[in-house]
């Protein structure tokens, strides 16, 4: 048992049989009345954020959670395989609980959130950045690099990224995995 003294980003709480990460908290001692802390939670599951408020020195039951490296594999009916690279083991994740998983790529390292107790994956986060090359995207045009115009471009896993006019067919960008936004050319 833990209390709300103890809180931390990315601690992870049971919540009457949910499982959910603290995304942000803050410690409230308003001039009247008692402290309180101010939470917002991300269930682990359907990856909706909570507000909640809690009593200051309230016991809360701690989730201990694991990290752990995997390399991703192959993609089938049962979902996406990963292997451990040290252990050889090899799992399934679900792709709805892969966080940015429309740039995984074979042969990428993902950290997978493993419950301890029950080695049960809840989720899995790819790297915050990952070079992707362009395999489709209109020609720019001779002077169009003035302006902050973005155009659609296809990235060699099949996902659409905005990127500016100058980025032709074949290059390798850096692509953002939590919100899908480009940021730069990589160079080769």
């Amino acid at each position: 048992m833990a209390t709300t003294a103890d809180f931390r980003n990315g601690m992870c709480l049971d919540i009457e049989g949910q499982y959910y990460f603290i995304v942000e908290f803050l410690h409230v001692k308003p001039g009247k009345g008692p402290a309180f802390v101010r939470t917002k939670l991300k269930n682990v599951a359907t990856g909706r954020i909570l507000d909640k408020t809690w009593n200051s020195g309230v016991k809360v039951e701690e989730v201990r959670i694991e990290r752990r490296p995997y390399q991703f594999l192959y993609q089938d009916e049962m979902g996406y395989n990963f292997m451990h690279p040290e252990t050889f083991e090899q799992i399934a994740i679900p792709g709805p609980s892969i966080d940015g998983v429309q740039f995984l790529k074979d042969g990428d390292m993902v950290e997978a959130m493993v419950h301890a107790a029950s080695e049960t994956v809840l989720t899995c986060e790819l790297p915050a950045h990952v070079k992707l090359r362009v395999t489709y995207t209109e020609p720019g045009l001779k002077g169009d690099t003035a302006t902050n115009t973005l155009k659609p471009a296809t990235v060699e896993t099949g996902a659409e990224v905005r990127v500016p006019l100058f980025i032709q067919e074949g290059e390798l960008i850096e692509v953002d995995t939590r919100d899908g936004s480009y940021i730069g050319r990589v160079k080769e």
